[in-house]
């Protein structure tokens, strides 16, 4: 015979209650109708309603307090389970306690708080040992759940390069969870495009966050074991340390390239439901649901196409990859480039453009590999001279000049003696007009 689940037994419990309740509320029929009033019929009919009513809200209020404990109860228990997978120590990476956690936020104080997602909120935070960290705290019902919590330890635990952002340790109980890395003090590089920083980023500074970023990534395509693909790279998830130094971060949605399958081959993708950010989603991807290193490269390129604009990847319904392709067809893409980036050599612009649109590319056999991004990104840097010759009259006179007339353009084709290595400009029109 079945078991009457715990629930089922307290409900016929309350209902058992409730008849032998009403049996000894309602009179025994031995009642003489014909010798009583209507009056006192009456108001005997009116006590045993209010006394019905009466009755019933206090078994539903007893009722519901034993179901909110017994969820209650259920949620502990679930998250006791969910903690003990997290148990088990992972070298290099510490377990705190949410006391400590409090304690390094002063209690979560909103003048710790650095920043805001979908998954929670990021608190600037000081340890017991003085290290300051930053302290990703999950909110209830965020868009990340367990599955992308326990993502980000396990990969972070055993990825280590110079740009890619340190876990130090997580945080796991009183039903919370928290993330602690070390503290980029120079915020995103979103911040920094769009002018939340008080200073700008020039040029060669803007290259060297590219090359950092890349690198990070082609780390991630071809030294971690086994190969990790991102999945939601983009400029909010590109922090700057206090010497500017480009990391990656927010391991929570990235997937494990494949494996070998039953034939001893690799396949090139993972068939994995799509999600990222809109505006820097590989369009293949989004329609075929097969992530591969080059959705990546997608992304990266919007990223590239952020650093050269300070535009949004999406702003009041305009694409940034369109917008680029357009203005660079129509020979004006110098009108949209960020001007707070200051001068460049023209050189630069006629290798970084059409390397950024290369990686933006509908087909992902024509996107280049990060490495490719990586060595083409290392000869741009090379042609950028010294910040002192940057900030000086003849630099900016020979390259681009603010104070230029606003009748005088510079027009260059692909035709004029151009020579670019790399192999990603074909035809460029390059129109130099200050804005």
């Amino acid at each position: 015979m079945e078991s009457i689940p715990p629930l089922g037994r307290g409900l016929s419990f309350f209902s058992l209650v409730l008849w032998l309740s009403f049996t000894s509320i309602i009179p025994q029929p031995s009642v003489n109708f014909n010798t009583q009033g209507k009056g006192i019929r009456k108001g005997l009919l009116i006590s045993i309603i209010v006394g019905a009513v009466v009755f019933a809200v206090i078994i539903s209020a007893i009722m519901s307090s034993t179901l909110t404990k017994c969820y209650t109860k259920y949620r502990i228990l679930s998250r006791k389970r969910f903690s003990s997978k997290l148990s088990i120590k992972i070298e290099g990476v510490r377990s705190f306690t949410f006391k400590e956690m409090a304690l390094a936020t002063n209690n979560f104080n909103s003048c710790a708080q650095v920043g805001q997602g979908g998954y929670g909120t990021v608190y600037k935070g000081i340890l017991y040992d003085s290290t300051t960290v930053a302290i990703k705290r999950a909110k209830e019902r965020s868009l990340q759940g367990k599955k992308e919590f326990l993502t980000e330890i396990e990969l972070l635990s055993r990825l280590h390069h110079r740009n890619l952002v340190s876990l130090v340790g997580y945080c796991d109980e009183e039903g919370e969870q928290m993330l602690v890395y070390e503290f980029m003090p120079k915020g995103t590089l979103r911040d920094w495009l769009s002018g939340e920083s008080n200073e700008n980023l020039e040029f060669g500074v803007r290259l060297r966050v590219a090359l950092g970023s890349a690198k990070g990534i082609l780390y991630l395509h071809t030294e971690a074991n086994p190969p990790i693909f991102h999945r939601d790279i983009k400029a909010s998830n590109i922090l700057l340390d206090s010497k500017l130094t480009a990391k990656v971060a927010d391991f929570g949605l990235s997937r494990l390239a494949p494996a070998l399958n039953d034939e001893g081959m690799v396949p090139n993708h993972v068939s994995t439901l799509v999600k990222g950010t809109p505006g820097y989603l590989d369009p293949e991807y989004f329609l075929t649901h097969k992530l591969t290193d080059k959705s990546d490269v997608y992304s990266f390129g919007v990223v590239l196409l952020e650093i050269l604009t300070g535009m949004h990847p999406i702003s009041h319904g305009k694409n940034i990859v369109r917008e680029v392709n357009m203005t660079q067809k129509s020979g004006t893409l110098f009108s949209i480039i960020d001007r707070r980036m200051g001068s460049y050599p023209s050189e630069c612009m006629e290798k970084f453009v059409p390397l950024a649109l290369s990686c933006c590319q509908d087909k992902p056999e024509e996107r280049p590999s990060m490495l490719e991004v990586v060595r083409e990104l290392e000869n741009i840097l090379r042609l950028v001279p010294d910040a002192a010759e940057i900030n000086s009259s003849d630099f900016k006179s020979k390259y681009f000049s603010e104070s230029m007339p606003s009748s005088s353009t510079r027009t260059k084709t692909a035709s004029d003696d151009l020579n670019v290595s790399g192999g990603y400009l074909s035809s460029l029109t390059l129109t130099v007009t200050p804005r």
